[in-house]
């Protein structure tokens, strides 16, 4: 019997209180050593087994917030496995390459990446709130790739030049980690190119640091002209507590749409309780399971890889137990490829 989820769309849930400490301050206080992150966890004792032997090439960082929802004295906690550096990254495994969703060949003009028809992304930063061990874009330059600079001034000219594109993508790093002011001046020059209807925007930061979420974020949302998503990345029930809650609900009323996309992961959320569990509490926040990703074969992510066999057989395990809209579609992301390919 897989446990009901809580239902968190039936707590109050409080309007962000501006007397919140402010999301830069405790992005600035986020764990950047692997060993504090291992001894607020009680698990300082077992470093060597579970910590790479060097250097992976790839910072840790951890919001505070994030760690509390981690299982005190359990190095399997499956939050923890998604943010500690462990020795399977430092394995050479063979298919596995620097970028292997094809981005670098993807490129148009700095920072925009131009994949599917109708839909330009744009590199917005390469900042992020929390480094993912299995990143897809741990490898990116983002040092020469990113939109925002010089005021959005190339990308927009590409956006304006090109009517085939009617939805805009931003992506990173995480696009919300940059200021409100500086997203308000993309989206007020967004609003003069008449065939650009939807933004879309790809963020964990809503899970992870859900003090992004403040009034100042809110109400540049509520006056976008254009239809706007939010995909938020969620990969196990555990990273959904009150707070993520409480700012997908301010979300909801500020009118975006959320949906959720996920990869699966070997020993995170590999089992069909932890995806019934998922899909169960991204619905009560509102939120609609969209992608179930198979992994990107970026090297240092194979510990990560879960077969496809078993990918299929949990999702057709998912599909007897939930309704349809719940059920998300697993794919992959092939480089090349005209659309993500189902699997």
């Amino acid at each position: 019997m897989i446990p009901a989820s809580p239902l968190f769309s039936q707590i109050p849930l409080p309007r962000c209180a501006e007397k919140s400490p402010r999301w830069q301050q405790l992005w600035r206080e986020a764990i950047s050593d692997p060993l504090e992150l291992l001894r607020l966890l009680g698990l300082e004792a077992q470093a060597q087994e579970l910590l790479a032997a060097s250097d992976t090439g790839f910072a840790v960082r951890v919001p505070r917030g994030f760690v509390a929802r981690m299982r005190h004295g359990d190095p399997a906690d499956p939050l923890l496995l998604q943010v500690l550096p462990g020795i399977g990254e430092l394995l050479d495994a063979p298919g596995f390459s620097t970028d292997a969703v094809g981005d670098l060949a993807a490129g148009t003009v700095p920072g925009v990446l131009h994949k599917y028809a109708g839909r330009a992304l744009l590199i917005a930063t390469g900042s992020c709130a929390i480094n993912c061990r299995y990143c897809f874009r741990r490898h990116f330059p983002y040092a020469e790739q990113t939109a925002a600079a010089g005021h959005w001034r190339i990308a927009l000219d590409h956006l304006a030049g090109d009517s085939s594109i009617n939805e805009v993508i931003l992506s990173g790093g995480d696009p919300l980690s940059l200021s409100t002011a500086k997203l308000s001046e993309l989206t007020d020059a967004l609003a003069g190119i008449a065939h650009v209807r939807r933004l879309r925007i790809h963020s964990r930061l809503p899970i992870v640091l859900p003090q992004r979420v403040d009034q100042e974020l809110l109400a540049w949302l509520e006056r976008l002209p254009i239809q706007k998503i939010l995909v938020v990345h969620a990969n196990h029930a555990n990273e959904i507590d009150e707070t993520v809650a409480a700012a997908c609900a301010e979300l909801t009323r500020a009118g975006v749409t959320l949906l959720n996309q996920s990869v699966l992961l070997r020993r995170v959320n590999d089992s069909i309780g932890a995806l019934v569990e998922l899909s169960e509490r991204l619905l009560a926040c509102s939120i609609l399971p969209y992608y179930l990703h198979q992994l990107d074969r970026v090297a240092g992510t194979a510990h990560f890889e879960v077969a496809d066999a078993q990918a299929l057989e949990l999702v057709e395990q998912m599909r007897g137990l939930l309704p349809g809209y719940l059920v998300p579609r697993l794919v992959r992301e092939t480089a090349g490829a005209a659309s993500k390919q189902p699997v």
